[in-house]
């Protein structure tokens, strides 16, 4: 008797353990990051791309959040805000708000891109330097960094128009102070252009890139103004886990210490698979069944302290 007394406090014990456990599991699926969203604004977001922290993949996570509704790309340089974003050719383009243009051209600041990131200048932009010194290094003759041929059609078309007196110019002034030039060319090079703009080292007051003509190289007011970057595609190494989410309405993510993939559901949990199998979640109970247990845990610790 004295046996069967004794033994009830362990069996008491396993119950509760037993009936605790599903607790442990409830972490993993509540996602620390908040929901996870398709769009920011009017631009769709798929995978590598997220709407923030634990969305999309951790790698472009640092550089792309959305913010008030506004697609952001951040670099060492600055915030740019995000035009569009191309997934079948793997291309985004980014605004710069102190780059000049054929209407507004002001004092702007530098542009980089970090060497290790996911993004890469596309050659097909066209970066011009304007109102830059005599002493630039980008008049190097020796560099050969500036293009003397057809690029100073980019110079002409900038400097007739009537934003170049923000800069300090007056409208169709010489072009002897304009440098179109190609900073993939100019990586490592030592001149201070690298992997984008370091405007004070190269002594000009702004820049402009235009990745597109608007079907009328002679108006730069249709000029298409922005900076075309290529992402890398190399990271659809998840692509099967994360079509797989995608198929059962989750948006692809990562989660935990070490970034794990992780399937961000609309109901606002999340899975290492899919979103099937979440029943449960998408119905809104899952807090029932967590205070359903925890209730049966406390009565049963309860009877075991009493009859102890």
């Amino acid at each position: 008797m004295l046996l069967h007394t004794r033994s009830w406090p362990l069996i008491h014990i396993s119950l509760l353990l037993f009936l605790i456990r599903p607790l442990h599991a409830i972490p993993s699926i509540i996602p620390l990051n908040g929901t996870c969203h398709d769009t920011c604004g009017t631009i769709p977001l798929k995978y590598p791309f997220g709407s923030g922290f634990g969305c999309g993949h951790p790698d472009f996570a640092r550089y792309i959040k959305c913010t008030y509704g506004t697609l952001q790309f951040s670099t060492g340089s600055g915030i740019y805000t995000v035009s569009s974003i191309d997934y079948s050719s793997g291309i985004i383009v980014i605004s710069d708000p102190l780059m000049s243009t054929c209407s507004s051209m002001q004092n702007s600041g530098s542009f980089t891109i970090d060497r290790t990131s996911p993004f890469t200048i596309m050659p097909d932009n066209i970066f011009v330097l304007v109102g830059c010194s005599r002493t630039s290094p980008v008049f190097d003759r020796n560099a050969d960094f500036c293009d003397t041929g057809s690029g100073l059609n980019a110079c002409r078309g900038l400097y007739s128009c009537k934003g170049v007196i923000g800069i300090g110019l007056e409208p169709n002034a010489p072009i002897s102070t304009c440098c179109v030039y190609d900073p993939i060319m100019s990586v490592g090079s030592g001149s201070g252009l690298g992997s984008g703009l370091d405007l004070p080292k190269l002594q000009c007051s702004s820049y402009s890139s235009i990745y597109g003509f608007g079907g009328d190289e002679g108006d730069p007011m249709k000029w298409q103004y922005g900076i075309s970057l290529q992402f890398n595609d190399s990271y659809s190494y998840q692509s099967n886990a994360c079509r797989n989410c995608e198929d059962s309405g989750g948006i692809c993510g990562f989660s935990g210490l070490h970034a794990s993939f992780a399937c961000n559901c609309r109901n606002g949990v999340n899975s290492s698979i899919n979103c099937y199998g979440r029943g449960y979640a998408r119905n809104g109970t899952w807090k029932d069944k967590i205070q359903t247990t925890l209730s049966i845990a406390g009565f049963l610790l309860s009877w075991m302290i009493a009859f102890s």
